[in-house]
């Protein structure tokens, strides 16, 4: 029997569809393909430019207008003055922040707190509609394993299970609403799908995945995405195995609308329709707009080739009605369930009170801070032993740097830079020695090195604040060495003869590659890109009114040639170990060659990450102990629990972030050496235990195997609880048929 909740949703789902078909009977081939049809329009003249196209039915979105009257402009033109008053898609790159900017999605990842990720997107949502915009491109579920890339910036990191969490929540942060609907930003899950395996992590680049690979990896992203209700799907650039995603019926239609059920709207990337041409799939725009229109992509992004071409496939039969009107009643439906037509969205809600979302990014970005070395304990700092400090870098009072890629609307007034922070927190107290040493972070100018060390040299330590500017990551910003940019590393080096202690705080749009220069630092703090209220963030930390909990949502390589490098790789059938590793030194001269007991890794650079995946240092000690599991043996449709007691060690409060991994042993396919499959925050005061305790279904442990099914299958699996992927407490359990 239907429960009455049951009844209700199944109500407002036959009148969504009454709804969508009452319109598709009236609407013409020109207004049902203004629907499928997004615009962008720059400059003073915008609503005058689009008006005829509005008002004529021809346009359903539009792009990148930021600008409140003129969005309201428009939509009066759609709503009011349009034969169906049908209104706009508003779209526009919202990733991490609109003015407000919270740290980017890689270093809110670092938190591993969807319920922050969530409450980031939420102010975000407020931020833009209040603006007009309805639509934001985010969250971008790519699997990010090539640092290289530089759209590992916008990524949630290299793990699916990690990824799908933080995703998740990112989209119910943008789509749920705390104003009666007027504040909801519907949310576009991107790329799909394996646009973060480009080859040579160059952006735009061909991606080769194996089935299983893009099955077990790069889409379990996007089918969380679907499950907490995300509205709209945008493909991916790449070809994948020839096909390029804008015309992969596989991806979406076979995987997305048959077996995962999405009954919202898919958007091409730009221009991607027309670029199927460009890849050599076809030889003209016709049949560009086939391929995509019969795949299953509702809306051409900019291209303006569905305008040109559907209404002449549909003329000459080969693109049938029916196809036609599915694409369309795909966004009209999405328009009818975010409300657009059901109140006046020419009335914008208000923007939130600035504080409270400076409060919240502030928080995001004090928990997205990842200390990686920390010798001594030379963190955290105490004022009353300090009389002066020396702030050295191109990165400590960048205001804009600090937001970050992608932030078009970031509005850098609303920063607070480390440096800013610093003299606030310490004026009085400490004094500051601010020497910016280089103009950028790519300067390959030394001529204030020696300034830098006589500032060094005088002070009781150097804070450095180094990286990467904004820019140098992002979309189309992929770069094949990733190590710091020009000469920073000689300036590390150089002040570190000043004989001070050093303190690195790299700011950054990816994982670095620091094997040549990590050791320099005393202590070492990673901030990624952190947002608007960064600075503050840093100084609580630096100072330990924060304690740093974040850990790591990508592996770190000891030297870019090492990359793709990632904890989630295969054993082969030879893998590296301490014993079997040689180190390019210590080959003698005149050795003679042999592959025998050789193994997997590199001569220069070993085969483990120089940080792993997972990793995330502390102001006090956790310790792991007392590890159970209720059962060795499970039954398929089973779930094992396993259990551990963490202690806080230390003579500090702190927040500790417990993972658990298992390692399948045994399968029809080969599996990776550990999956994380859990994870939990949990706050400690010194001395202070807790028993977490992790429950595991047999199903979350399938896996898309030989035969192409998607099933746990029977064998031996291990299990850890550790702070980290690596090491940890370890046990194990059987699924038995």
């Amino acid at each position: 029997m239907s429960s009455a909740r049951d009844m209700n949703s199944l109500g407002k789902a036959r009148d969504v569809e009454t709804r969508i078909g009452s319109l598709l009977e009236v609407m013409s081939i020109e207004e049902k393909v203004g629907q499928l049809n997004q615009v962008q329009c720059t400059g003073p003249n915008v609503v005058e430019d689009l008006a005829h196209g509005i008002r004529s039915g021809r346009i359903g979105s539009v792009i990148n207008v930021v600008d409140p009257d003129a969005i309201n402009a428009m939509q009066h033109i759609a709503i009011h003055e349009s034969r169906h008053g049908i209104p706009l898609l508003i779209g526009r790159d919202v990733i991490h922040g609109f003015k407000t900017v919270a740290p980017l999605p890689l270093g809110q990842a670092a938190s591993w707190n969807p319920g922050l990720v969530r409450e980031c997107a939420r102010v975000s949502a407020q931020e833009a509609t209040a603006y007009g915009i309805n639509w934001t491109f985010a969250p971008m579920i790519d699997i990010a394993r090539d640092p290289r890339w530089g759209r590992v910036a916008e990524s949630l990191g290299e793990d699916p299970f990690l990824a799908s969490a933080l995703g998740a929540a990112m989209v119910v942060g943008f789509q749920e609403s705390a104003n009666g609907e007027a504040d909801t930003l519907i949310a576009c899950a991107k790329h799909f799908a394996g646009y973060g395996a480009s080859e040579a992590g160059r952006d735009y680049n061909t991606t080769n995945l194996p089935l299983n690979e893009m099955r077990n990896v790069y889409l379990p992203p996007f089918k969380a995405a679907r499950e907490a209700g995300v509205a709209t799907f945008m493909t991916s650039f790449s070809d994948i195995d020839g096909i390029p995603a804008t015309a992969s019926d596989f991806l979406l239609d076979e995987v997305l609308r048959q077996e995962w059920g999405f009954d919202g709207a898919v958007v091409s990337d730009w221009d991607a329709i027309h670029q199927l041409c460009v890849h050599g799939l076809c030889e003209n725009d016709v049949e560009a707009t086939y391929l995509a229109a019969r795949a299953g992509v509702d809306i051409d992004m900019i291209s303006g080739v569905y305008e040109r071409h559907i209404p002449e496939l549909v003329a000459t039969e080969r693109l049938p009605m029916e196809r036609l009107d599915t694409l369309v009643g795909n966004v009209l439906r999405v328009k009818i369930q975010a409300g657009l037509m059901d109140r006046d969205v020419t009335v914008l809600p208000e923007e939130p009170a600035r504080m409270s979302g400076l409060a919240l990014v502030r928080e995001a970005a004090a928990q997205s801070l990842v200390l990686l070395r920390n010798e001594n304990a030379v963190l955290p700092l105490d004022a009353t032993r300090l009389d002066r400090l020396a702030v050295i870098g191109p990165l400590a009072d960048e205001p804009a740097e600090q937001l970050g890629t992608w932030v078009f609307d970031g509005d850098p007034a609303r920063s607070v830079t480390p440096l800013a922070a610093l003299h606030a927190m310490l004026e009085g107290e400490v004094e500051i020695d601010h020497v910016r040493a280089l103009e950028t972070t790519r300067s390959r100018d030394r001529s204030q090195f020696d300034a830098a060390f006589a500032a060094a040299q005088s002070a009781d330590m150097a804070i450095f604040f180094i990286g990467e500017e904004a820019i140098l990551s992002g979309e189309a910003h992929s770069r094949a060495d990733i190590t710091l940019p020009g000469v920073q590393a000689d300036l590390v080096r150089h002040v570190r003869g000043a004989g001070k202690p050093v303190i690195g705080v790299i700011l950054a749009g990816r994982p670095l590659a620091m094997g040549d220069i990590a050791d320099q630092f005393d202590a070492l703090i990673y901030a990624w890109h952190p947002g608007s209220m960064g600075g503050p963030a840093i100084a609580d930390t630096l100072f330990g009114r924060c304690v740093p909990s974040g850990k790591l949502p990508v592996s770190f390589p000891t030297m870019s040639g090492q990359v793709p490098i990632y904890y989630a790789h295969k054993q082969t059938g030879r893998p590296a170990t301490p014993e079997t590793v040689i180190h390019i030194d210590d080959i003698p001269s005149g050795a003679e060659q042999t592959s025998l007991g050789m193994t997997t890794f590199h001569l220069d650079a070993g085969y483990l990450p120089l940080y792993p995946f997972g990793f995330g240092l502390s102001y006090t000690t956790f310790d792991y102990a007392d590890l159970s599991i209720d059962r060795h043996h499970v039954p398929l449709g089973g779930r094992v629990v396993v259990e551990a007691s963490i202690t806080n060690t230390g003579d500090r409060a702190g927040t500790e972030i417990v993972q658990l991994y298992v390692r399948d042993r045994f399968g029809s396919l080969t599996r990776p050496v550990r999956e994380l499959k859990g994870f939990e925050r949990i706050h400690l005061e010194p001395g202070q235990s807790h028993r977490v305790r992790f429950e595991l279904h047999t199903d979350e442990l399938a896996f898309y195997g030989r035969d192409g099914a998607f099933a746990a299958e029977p064998g031996d699996f291990d299990v850890w609880v550790a702070p980290s992927s690596v090491g940890g407490l370890h046990t194990h359990f059987a699924i038995t048929a």
